[in-house]
């Protein structure tokens, strides 16, 4: 068992602690094979009737995933041992969405990419006081992957789309609108409420027990405009949108020009597309984007910009979104030669 995560039997739940603190907890391809394997052992445990699952440092539940590893190994020409991390980690996305024991996470601190896919399709989703979600992928050149495809779309209103292109942050009484979060706990009560949540009482009932109500988003308070300015097919169309409203809707215009033009072409595609898919599909489909992102440009550059160099000045390989042609984004989509299937649990 890896030291990065962490499985406990307290009672009648089963724990998961991530316990990479010291780099917020990120995802390595050893945690995903771990936690596979351990729920598996539980869900066919009698005696484990949930699942919860919590993280160490009090800073990030889970940023996301290990982006220097994979890009290391993609840059080291290792395109395929870097596919295979994707290969188990949208499995064990759908296998947690399919968990037929209350899956419980606990979510107390920053939760992206890697980290959102371990938690948003369990059944139950916490939010603490210091929750911040957010789906930045666009922000490095990759795109809102870990089954984003799904859920983005199932948002209320243009939500889905405002978070995949912009990349911005969502509180919890966000993350309570938006569906990813189900409950709003204060963060001092966890450690009571996992207390609450090892003993034979059922987990809606505990919860119930335990949750505030969640005040109002700041994002739902530009529901209207978001809802707006967010619709269409074309990000060209919608940044000419925020360029013509007020000082907040320039913001972000601002915000997503500055992230990958074809990251974020790709990332419209998926929220539109992803409404009329099932998950399985849209899982397939995260499948085939990644297999030609890790053989690009814009993913190295991106994460040389943002995280290793943090000069915050990448050089994408299209100047503008007018470069991107609708044949580079179906590009992304189409069927992989060869052996196309991702191989999801039943």
């Amino acid at each position: 068992m890896s030291y990065d995560i962490l499985f406990e039997r307290r009672g009648a739940a089963g724990i998961v602690t991530l316990n990479r603190p010291q780099a917020l907890n990120a995802v390595t391809h050893g945690m995903v094979r771990a936690l596979r394997a351990q729920l598996n052992t539980w869900a066919a445990d009698d005696a484990i009737t949930r699942v919860i699952v919590t993280a160490a440092g009090g800073k990030a539940f889970s940023a996301g995933g290990d982006i220097r590893a994979l890009t290391d190994l993609g840059k080291a020409g290792e395109h395929e041992e870097a596919i295979d991390f994707w290969r188990d980690e949208y499995p064990l996305n759908a296998y947690i969405k399919a968990y037929r024991k209350p899956y419980v996470a606990l979510i107390d601190g920053i939760v992206m990419g890697g980290g959102v896919g371990i938690s948003v399709h369990g059944s139950h989703r916490v939010a603490g006081d210091r929750y911040s979600f957010a789906m930045p992928e666009v922000g490095i050149g990759f795109f809102p992957d870990v089954g984003a495809t799904w859920f983005l779309p199932r948002m209320p209103g243009e939500l889905g789309s405002f978070c995949a292109l912009t990349g911005e942050r969502f509180n919890a009484a966000d993350g309570i609108a938006a569906g990813v979060a189900t409950h709003r706990v204060a963060s001092p009560r966890f450690p009571e409420l996992i207390d609450a949540l090892t003993g034979s009482v059922p987990v809606d009932a505990i919860l119930s027990a335990f949750s505030q109500s969640a005040e109002r988003g700041r994002l739902v308070e530009h529901r209207a405009e978001i809802d707006r300015l967010f619709a269409g097919n074309r990000v060209e169309d919608i940044v000419a949108k925020l360029d013509a409203g007020g000082e907040w809707a320039q913001k972000f215009a601002a915000t997503i020009r500055a992230k990958s033009p074809l990251s974020l072409k790709i990332a419209i595609a998926q929220v539109r597309r992803g409404a009329d898919w099932d998950f399985a599909t849209c899982m397939q489909t995260e499948f085939r984007i990644v297999s030609r992102i890790i053989r690009g440009h814009d993913f190295y550059e991106g994460v040389r910009a943002v995280i290793v160099d943090k000069d915050n000045k990448p050089r994408w390989q299209h100047a503008s979104l007018a470069d991107v042609s609708d044949s580079e984004v179906e590009r992304h989509f189409a069927a992989l030669p060869g052996n196309d299937r991702l191989e999801l649990p039943r």
